[in-house]
């Protein structure tokens, strides 16, 4: 999720063993190698997403002997170039989970999930996530792993400053501007970096009654409450220094998310994996929904990530077999709680919402129904992405201009979107 951790880079060496035919066991040209390219969700060797789909792998094989699953991990910073590479090169994995899809699916070159999953597998995804992952009409992309956004705030720190947690816009600025008179390094982290500046934007968007596009799906960046959300953010948090000693346009969401562990960030927005951190450094918090104008946010963002299964092998019948098993309530389940995720299913949301071992994942999980994607299904997204990463940071600089430059970036996305 553009948020993601370092993890373990796997040897680049099987880049060339995409999709082919091997005799597993000696047993004939009928036997099949999927390959699989997949982002890692871990920040050690000890708990790498190698281990897990290794384990997945090595436990799907014993059942379906004759086919074999090859996997290949890689940090979150190089496995979409990594994919990319394969499949400009003509050798596309049978499948990849990252964090896009609609371009390869723009392309031809995806299976439609009709025709990998079962019906049973292809109904659980929960509705929202199955609907962001179709271009046309068509779904190309399977969500594999969901979070959504909450305001974290250190408990110590308000406590010690008489706070509580804010419900509005001037409640969150007063807030920090008390924090700062306690001598709080970081009244609010407002992460502008290019590592994630897409989400940090899109929440504020959000929080302000508007977002990246309207009920159709053309950008709408440049729309009145955005610029009045950035104006707001630049006049009452940033101009009045509540933001810390980095410009938000060279604060990254790694660097704010280790400042809050550290016990030297009194707010910011987060996703779950931010509570184990907290928790490894002792740090308590607490989460709130995102503040509005007049109160809380009416949604927040959500994010998922994409697996998606290439046709060029032309092994649908076995790609579409381990998906199933992928996708089952037990392995999402799994997935989920190894890496603090919501799952993606509505099978296993069921049982998380209902599992004690999950309560601090409640409040992610209820506010997933009501969150909002990335227009991920524009395959301009990409383009319109990397300009708000790019761009967005200097709209909340000194004498910066969110008209302008939401202005700029609006004609961009204009374009990509005329381009598609």
């Amino acid at each position: 999720m553009q948020r993601h951790i370092t993890g373990l880079i796997a040897a680049a060496a099987a880049l060339g063993m995409a999709g082919t035919l091997t005799a597993c066991g000696g047993t004939g040209s009928d036997d099949v190698t999927l390959k699989l390219v997949a982002a890692d969700y871990g920040d050690s060797a000890a708990n790498s997403s190698q281990k897990y789909w290794d384990e997945l792998a090595g436990a799907y094989e014993k059942d379906h002997p004759g086919v074999k699953v090859d996997v290949d991990v890689y940090n979150w910073n190089v496995v979409d170039a990594k994919v990319k590479k394969l499949v400009d090169s003509g050798h596309a994995p049978d499948m990849a989970q990252i964090g896009a899809y609609s371009d390869y699916a723009a392309a031809g070159k995806l299976y439609p999930v009709g025709k990998l999953l079962n019906v049973p597998t292809q109904a659980d995804f929960l509705p929202q996530l199955s609907e962001a992952g179709q271009v046309n009409s068509v779904q190309y992309g399977m969500p594999f792993a969901a979070s959504t956004r909450l305001l974290f705030y250190n408990k110590k720190l308000f406590k010690d400053a008489g706070l509580t947690p804010p419900t509005t816009w001037a409640e969150l600025a007063a807030d920090a501007s008390a924090l700062k008179a306690k001598g709080v390094k970081i009244p609010y982290a407002l992460p502008l970096g290019r590592e994630e500046a897409q989400a940090e934007t899109m929440i504020w968007m959000l929080s302000g009654g508007a977002g990246y596009t309207d009920d159709v799906g053309s950008y709408t960046l440049d729309s009145k409450q955005n610029i009045t959300t950035f104006d707001w953010l630049r006049d009452d948090l940033v101009d009045k220094g509540l933001t810390g000693p980095t410009a938000p346009a060279k604060l990254n969401r790694a660097d704010a998310f280790a400042a809050f562990a550290k016990g030297e960030v009194g707010m910011l927005n987060g996703h779950p994996t931010l509570m184990q951190m907290a928790a490894a450094k002792g740090v308590d918090y607490g989460t709130v929904r995102l503040p509005g104008p007049s109160g809380p946010a009416k949604s927040t963002m959500g994010v998922a990530d994409w697996m998606m299964a290439f046709k060029q092998n032309g092994h649908a019948k076995e790609t579409g077999d381990f998906l199933n098993y992928v996708y089952s309530e037990r392995n999402v389940l799994d997935f989920s709680r190894e890496y603090d995720l919501l799952p993606v299913t509505s099978s296993a949301s069921e049982t998380m919402s209902s599992a004690a071992e999950d309560k601090k994942l409640w409040p992610f999980l209820k506010s997933l129904g009501d969150s909002e994607l990335f227009p991920v299904g524009n395959t301009s997204w990409a383009s319109v992405s990397e300009g708000i990463k790019q761009e967005i940071g200097s709209a909340v600089s000194p004498h910066g201009s969110p008209a302008a430059v939401l202005g700029r970036l609006q004609s961009e996305a204009t374009a990509a979107e005329s381009a598609e």
